[in-house]
């Protein structure tokens, strides 16, 4: 089973995985995956106030993986090594937390999964660069150009499509006049929904949760779940999607 959510932001969105929130838990194993749309923050200080956090969300029955955001320490995510699984490469975070790296496409289940990570911050200029920003929150062209080629071997076409922000076009459309900006990875995004054939695109960074058109779905508390008919059911209850 797969299922996707939107941002963590640490201890500050965690509370969805909650039993309460989240009871399908019980049926879940090693077997099934989670995945976070970015904004991670559990690879961020380093205290020991995290480190219970990591351990809480290891403990948990599943298998949990996510794209980075913006909000994310990318000096100390930079520390752990990459390795191959399923296709693409990833760090380990912890035995069963896997951060999915960008630009990689991932085989899981029936699932041709694209993993495009990073975001621009708009409230960078409240934050203090290599404390809590890094420049590096956006892919590097390099690292454009390397999910181009990963997509370009794969034939331009995925089942799913992970990202933290969307394309230029749906930022400005569902976004006018809010402090999100155009850059280099939303005009890729924009390029990646004019060529590819995909079937669902999910992204975070917007603090919603609602559809924004049949294949683009944006998440923050909502957790969906991939099915092999294609629909999605929501978890947690009281979280709807537009």
């Amino acid at each position: 089973m797969i299922l996707i959510t939107g941002d963590l932001h640490g201890k500050h969105d965690i509370q969805k995985f909650s039993v309460s929130c989240f009871p399908l838990q019980k049926q879940l194993s090693r077997e099934d995956y989670v995945i976070i749309c970015g904004d991670f923050g559990l690879v961020w200080r380093d205290s020991s106030e995290e480190r219970q956090w990591l351990k809480w969300l290891e403990d948990k029955p599943w298998t949990t993986l996510w794209i980075d955001g913006n909000h994310e320490n990318f000096a100390r995510l930079k520390a752990f090594p990459t390795e191959r699984w399923h296709g693409g490469l990833i760090q380990k975070i912890t035995p069963h937390i896997f951060h999915l790296c960008r630009g990689q496409i991932f085989q899981l289940e029936e699932y041709r999964i694209f993993a495009m990570g990073g975001a621009e911050s708009h409230d960078k200029k409240y934050r203090k660069p290599r404390v809590s920003w890094w420049e590096e929150e956006l892919p590097t062209k390099e690292e454009i150009q390397d999910a181009t080629i990963a997509l370009e071997q794969a034939n331009w076409n995925v089942d799913i499509v992970l990202t933290h922000s969307l394309s230029t076009k749906i930022q400005h459309e569902m976004f006018e006049g809010l402090s999100y900006t155009d850059n280099r990875l939303t005009d890729f995004f924009q390029e990646l929904d004019e060529k590819l054939d995909f079937r669902f695109w999910f992204s975070g960074h917007y603090h919603l949760s609602q559809r924004y058109d049949a294949r683009h779905i944006l998440l923050y508390d909502a957790i969906v779940q991939l099915t092999k008919s294609g629909f999605l059911k929501q978890f947690p209850s009281y979280v709807q999607l537009d």
